[in-house]
């Protein structure tokens, strides 16, 4: 009597083995996409204390489209048509809404306190990735990102307490030359721009899944390819009422700008080609060790202890949900490997 041995499927094991190994390649490439984009940011600050807001936007997003320019001439305009153009030039009105606010913001708060308070883009993208684009997002990344809003909590504290009735009797005083050029609001002038800055979030959330959407149709070389055409496009009818003639400094800064910002963006968008938003976004909180030390050096801004502590809550949080997403890859992988028990 010969005994028939069925191997028992292991699809669903070796399916999830490939997901979650791209996992922690995808929370890289947004660690480093966020470390250059604190960078840029820091020198964008520089320029806001010297020209427009308005104007920087423009001319930091005018540099980012010269530099893809080599690439478009080197693979042709049909390599960079995009599937959803409708959906480009969305992302472009939404992307510039937030941009708006953010510039105007920068000048008035400082580097580290600035990145704290974006943080909370992660929980708008956490909340709005599992409505809209129907991802599941998982206990633990929900913990990791609400641990990592507390931190944030802690940092813009002092701001949100005590600066924004400060801040509206300052606010004349503190707008300077024509929507934020000029100088750093002082502690109480710091809590109006920090609703302003927090006003950002939300929008920057939204245009965050709207990348996410684009990367199932278009590659991060198309998507980089068309924010930079389309913010630079909507952007130039807003700086043109503030236009001054930069300095030659100021031009060499902005093109490291144009280079560090598209760099950054094809980072982030290839991280959320690789992973649900919901598992990259935790490592964003790691902006606010790269914000501090630019801070630190470029602005001598020392973080305080409300910074400190929070950061190291932030640090905590994200350094919990690496560690967990590696275990789980760990996991599926030897399940996969495992031989299939015989059924008799």
């Amino acid at each position: 009597m010969k005994i028939h041995i069925r191997k028992k499927e292991t699809r669903v094991s070796a399916a999830q083995a490939p997901r979650a190994s791209v996992i922690p390649k995808a929370m890289a490439w947004m660690a480093l996409g966020g470390f250059l984009l604190v960078f840029m940011n820091a020198l964008m600050r520089l320029m806001t204390l010297e020209m427009n807001s308005l104007q920087a936007q423009f001319l930091r997003y005018v540099f980012g489209l010269v530099v893809m320019l080599p690439l478009l001439m080197r693979d042709g305009l049909s390599a960079y048509r995009p599937s959803n153009m409708k959906g480009q030039w969305w992302r472009g009105a939404v992307h510039i809404s937030a941009l708006s606010l953010f510039f105007i913001a920068l000048p008035h708060v400082p580097l580290a306190d600035m990145t704290a308070i974006l943080f909370t883009s992660p929980i708008f993208t956490l909340l709005g990735a599992a409505i809209f684009l129907r991802e599941k997002v998982t206990a633990a990344r929900w913990l990791a990102a609400l641990v990592g809003f507390a931190g944030v909590i802690i940092v813009v504290w002092p701001h949100l307490a005590g600066g924004v009735a400060g801040g509206l009797a300052a606010e004349g005083a503190a707008a300077g030359p024509a929507a934020g050029g000029a100088a750093e609001g002082g502690a109480g002038g710091a809590g109006v721009w920090t609703l302003v800055m927090l006003a950002a979030s939300p929008l920057f959330a939204a245009s965050f899944l709207i990348t996410k959407s684009l990367t199932r149709h278009d590659s991060p070389s198309v998507i980089v390819m068309w924010q930079n055409i389309t913010v630079t496009v909507i952007a130039l009818p807003l700086a043109l009422p503030f236009w001054s003639a930069p300095t030659g400094v100021q031009w060499g800064v902005f093109m490291v700008c144009g280079l560090l910002g598209s760099a950054a963006h094809w980072c982030m968008t290839r991280a959320f080609s690789l992973a649900d938003i919901s598992a990259t976004q935790p490592m964003r909180f790691l902006d606010l060790i790269w914000s501090a030390l630019f801070g630190f050096v470029l602005f001598s801004d020392t973080p305080t202890a409300f910074t400190l502590v929070g950061g190291a809550v932030i640090v905590t949080s994200t350094v919990w949900i690496a560690r967990r997403e590696a275990m789980e890859r760990a996991l599926a992988r030897q399940q996969a490997a495992e031989p299939s028990k015989p059924a008799v």
